[in-house]
């Protein structure tokens, strides 16, 4: 695929009186990671709602691989994971597993769903088991597995590190990186600044509903003169 994964271009959105976006732009390029940032409130999953076709937005356009978000095939192309993740109670792991790969035309495959829960430090004998028995955290992982066991070209992430204990958040960081040597793109948003900065290629900042620097996490600190991506964010928005 030549086109972008994703693009924004002078996209605003308010409910009643209260602006969420107003004239955000941004693009993704293909084989990158992408990581979004800001306060809560600031319009993050706004935004992400607006792209998968959850919201409509008042002006501007989103589009993914080239063609409008709006449309269902625009979506055919990406896998997203929520912020707060709610699989059903009532399926086994490996259904839901099964379940969430029918919808991308793949099948499911037991050994690679055993060999990527190792990965991912989420013990593969729990496929067996109902999803209202998992803990947060083994609940995350399932959803992380869902995702990236779909192979999708674009990876939409809300908060992936949300529930997950320090190994877990290392080896995502991993498989992550991994997902990206094979081409593929990724696009998620996160309150764990350090993370973002280590694996991120590319960092928006979102703040009072505008995109306030779109860069390099190393441009974002020598913009704002500090010395890790926590304290650049900080002075951002207090100069924003």
């Amino acid at each position: 695929m030549n086109q972008l994964p994703l693009e924004i271009n002078s996209l605003s959105k308010s409910f009643g009186n209260q602006k969420v976006l107003e004239d955000v732009s941004l693009s993704v390029n293909p084989g990158e990671i992408f990581g979004l940032i800001g306060l809560n409130g600031a319009g993050k999953t706004t935004l992400i709602k607006i792209i998968l076709g959850f919201l409509s937005q008042d002006k501007g356009s989103a589009a993914i691989f080239g063609m409008d978000a709006k449309q269902t095939k625009a979506r055919a192309n990406l896998s997203y994971l929520p912020e707060k993740f709610n699989p059903s109670q009532f399926l086994k792991g490996g259904e839901f597993l099964s379940l969430s790969l029918s919808y991308f035309g793949k099948k499911y495959d037991p050994d690679l769903a055993r060999e990527k829960s190792v990965a991912l430090d989420l013990d593969p004998a729990v496929l067996d088991h109902r999803v209202g028995k998992y803990s947060k955290g083994m609940g995350q992982k399932l959803g992380l597995l869902s995702a990236l066991l779909t192979d999708a070209p674009l990876l939409i992430l809300d908060e992936p590190m949300s529930g997950l204990d320090p190994k877990a958040r290392i080896l995502l960081k991993d498989n992550l990186l991994e997902y990206r040597k094979t081409g593929k793109t990724i696009f998620f948003s996160s309150h764990i600044l350090a993370d973002i900065e280590e694996i991120c290629d590319r960092i928006a900042i979102l703040h009072d509903n505008k995109m306030v620097f779109i860069g390099t996490s190393d441009e974002f600190k020598k913009n704002y003169e500090g010395k890790t991506l926590e304290r650049s964010f900080l002075t951002a928005i207090k100069a924003a």
